[in-house]
């Protein structure tokens, strides 16, 4: 069995002291992507940066107190890869993958954006530049009898069923149909060719969300967004056994503004 998580940590500095440690001393998986560290090496205690029992990879942004990205695993990568071959993007800390028997996994921070400004020119760019690299990606590792799983903070809502405020958001950044239609087409096995994971497990399920806002009683609600996405392979997906979020018990024992998405696979 091979069980993948990943997690949003808004700034691992404070999840940690929220609860970040406890969480992964407690965490049955064998790979763990973060996204939005927001630290470098030098800003953490080396149990932190380096946990016992882990294998740790990171892609930090070039401008400190942004983005970032980390995987963990429980097993040395054979080889880990900064970035997607977008010059733009190479110190953005946004994309790390590494190398394990059979599969390459990553670690996604997909911009947020925000209509009308630069933010979302951004990540149209990214968005842009990233799938012919997911196919390319996905090529690559079929070739060579790989499965591939990119997870992470994609930052869009695929359909009206993973935010629970859907009409009211028809024309914010994360709900846009031009990064719907986007992510549909990663989705398509006639172009991506990738499959999400969690809604193919859940198909009929509203949910399960992974983010909600700490404004107002979003989290008490479940007014929440399923962003966090694990999008795999269709031979690895079709591996998967089970697949859930990790909702806190209540809003105060949250470490983070995301839940872990965790995912099982029968390898």
């Amino acid at each position: 069995m091979l069980t993948v998580t990943t997690v949003n940590v808004n700034g691992l500095r404070a999840a940690v002291k929220k609860g970040y440690l406890d969480w992964l001393a407690a965490s049955p998986a064998d790979v763990v992507c973060l996204q939005e560290v927001r630290a470098v090496e030098e800003q953490l205690p080396a149990d932190v940066w380096r946990p016992a029992g882990w294998h740790a990879a990171y892609a930090p942004a070039a401008v400190k107190g942004r983005a970032g990205v980390a995987l963990l695993t429980r097993r040395e990568p054979d080889a880990v890869r900064v970035g997607f071959g977008a010059e733009e993007f190479l110190g953005s800390g946004r994309y790390l993958e590494a190398d394990l028997p059979g599969l390459t996994v990553a670690s996604l921070y997909l911009p947020s954006g925000e209509v009308g400004t630069e933010r979302q020119a951004e990540k149209e760019r990214f968005m842009a530049a990233f799938l012919p690299y997911l196919v390319r990606l996905r090529e690559r590792a079929a070739a060579a009898g790989r499965e591939v799983l990119v997870c992470g903070d994609w930052n869009i809502a695929h359909r009206e069923a993973d935010l629970r405020n859907w009409r009211a958001n028809r024309g914010n950044a994360g709900f846009l149909p031009e990064e719907r239609a986007w992510l549909g087409r990663v989705l398509d096995p006639a172009e991506g060719g990738y499959t999400d994971v969690v809604r193919a497990l859940h198909p009929d399920q509203e949910g399960p969300y992974s983010w909600w806002s700490y404004r107002g009683r979003a989290f008490d609600n479940d007014t929440g967004w399923r962003i966090d996405l694990l999008c795999g392979t269709p031979g690895l997906a079709g591996q998967a056994v089970k697949a859930y979020v990790e909702r806190a018990a209540s809003h105060a024992e949250r470490w983070s503004d995301h839940a872990p998405v965790t995912a099982v696979f029968d390898r």
